[in-house]
């Protein structure tokens, strides 16, 4: 596996590129803002010689979709993300109005949406679907369980978790996601979060005043 972050958006959002040896990738949370984000994003990509297979949503905040748009025009492809945050999606737009960020963008319709359980293959990769409501009442974490790497959108981050106080969000579900998590990924699992640096579960076990 080859993961490239890039740091986005007003927010710092992480936008990571995750690919395999046969040069098949996915996009996991595209908040590219501006031009120049965007065609970083698409320069990676060609300079590495990848086929874009799937546009992945952790969860359908504003900050993790701003390059939906994008990215549906340039490689024909549509977001995926759970039914429970396509209602969360149709409100992108609200959601730019209440946060004060001009984001104009043709926001594609959604691709197929996926469940907690389901296995997406990326070339040789599997990406297994673990639902973590609580920050979104769709979030998931995308869980590659062969090379030991889980993105966890905005329910883990290094040392604290995602806000639960927006419409959707459950202070009590998170929780119980964070309890799911402890139960299915091991100690050396490498947690790539929404925002912020990287960390294990090793030291989200130990340090994380919100896990016990």
């Amino acid at each position: 596996m080859k993961i490239k972050r890039f740091e986005v958006n007003p927010f710092g959002e992480s936008t990571y590129v995750v690919s395999d040896a046969t040069k098949h990738c996915c996009i996991i949370d595209p908040g590219m803002y501006s031009d120049a984000e965007r065609r970083a994003v698409e320069q990676h990509i060609t300079d590495e010689g990848l086929t874009l297979d799937y546009v992945l949503l952790t969860h359908a905040h504003l900050d993790h979709c701003c390059g939906v748009g994008f990215l549906a025009e340039r490689y024909g492809l549509q977001p995926r993300l759970t039914t429970e945050d396509a209602p969360l999606y149709a409100a992108l737009d609200q959601q730019a109005m209440m946060f004060g960020v001009p984001c104009r963008v043709n926001w594609p319709s959604l691709g197929e949406p996926f469940s907690d359980g389901d296995i997406i293959n990326v070339g040789e990769l599997q990406l297994r679907v673990i639902a973590t409501p609580g920050h979104s009442r769709g979030s998931v974490v995308l869980y590659c369980e062969s090379e030991k790497t889980a993105f966890t959108g905005d329910t883990l981050f290094r040392m604290s978790i995602g806000r639960t106080d927006l419409p959707g969000g459950s202070y009590k579900e998170i929780e119980q996601s964070l309890q799911t998590l402890l139960q299915a990924l091991p100690a050396d699992t490498v947690i790539m979060p929404g925002h912020g640096p990287q960390s294990t579960m090793e030291e989200e076990r130990r340090y994380n005043p919100y896990i016990m």
